[in-house]
């Protein structure tokens, strides 16, 4: 089974549930911030875990991130598919002895990501060309671990993909986005509120923006 790790009430995983109902692939979410714990890692065929306003590091202010951590160290050992997007990357880089740091390289905003030349060959990116757009939202990034290999940067933030291993991502950008998410999101303060007209436009016509993400997702499940 695929489970999808929700670990805040307003990062949901958008067009991930999505385009997994349009696929008849099945799934479950699991919602830590309202007490569910982590699968059985030997239940597990694939996870992916999303993002969230916390900080991989806030673990006394959310305490289920220590035993997610943990949880993924476990899913990294024993190597189903494991896709971490934002939090969900920085989640994977401090399980595996990486560094996240916050208020460096913010980003905000329908963005261009670059693949590195390691990237252009990783399975998760076939089929995606050397240079996509995506979708930014984040105060913290994390460094690459010892082993990774980094697959993705751009000008405002070197660190935008890595591998671990053969078989756990991690992104720093988000690929599951809709406009409703965006909107949302753009709620939050005051000074992206009144930028939310103008960031759901800028995605709405991004090239490719929805394109690039069922091609990521659907890469990803051939691993699983």
């Amino acid at each position: 089974m695929l489970h999808i790790i929700q670990n805040d009430p307003e990062v949901p995983p958008g067009n991930i549930a999505e385009n997994l109902d349009i696929l008849g692939f099945p799934y479950c979410i699991r919602h830590p911030y309202r007490g569910d714990l982590p699968p059985n890692p030997r239940d597990v065929s694939a996870v992916i875990v999303l993002g969230g306003a916390m900080g991989a590091n806030d673990e006394e202010r959310h305490p289920f991130l220590k035993s997610l951590k943990i949880f993924i160290r476990e899913i990294v050992e024993q190597q189903p598919p494991y896709l971490g997007i934002c939090l969900g990357g920085q989640l994977l880089a401090a399980a595996c002895g990486g560094s996240v740091a916050s208020q460096r390289w913010e980003e905000l905003g329908t963005l261009a990501v670059d693949l590195t030349i390691d990237g252009r060959t990783d399975r998760l990116f076939s089929g995606i060309g050397d240079s996509f757009t995506t979708f930014q939202w984040h105060h913290d990034s994390f460094d690459i671990p010892p082993g990774g290999t980094l697959l993705a940067s751009s000008p405002a933030c070197p660190h935008q993909a890595f591998r671990i291993g053969t078989n756990a991502w991690g992104t720093q950008f988000h690929p599951e986005v809709t406009e409703e998410i965006i909107r949302n999101w753009c709620a939050w303060d005051p000074a992206t509120g009144q930028r939310s007209d103008e960031l759901a436009a800028d995605w709405q016509t991004a090239v490719n923006y929805k394109t690039t993400a069922r091609q990521i997702l659907e890469n990803f499940l051939k691993t699983a």
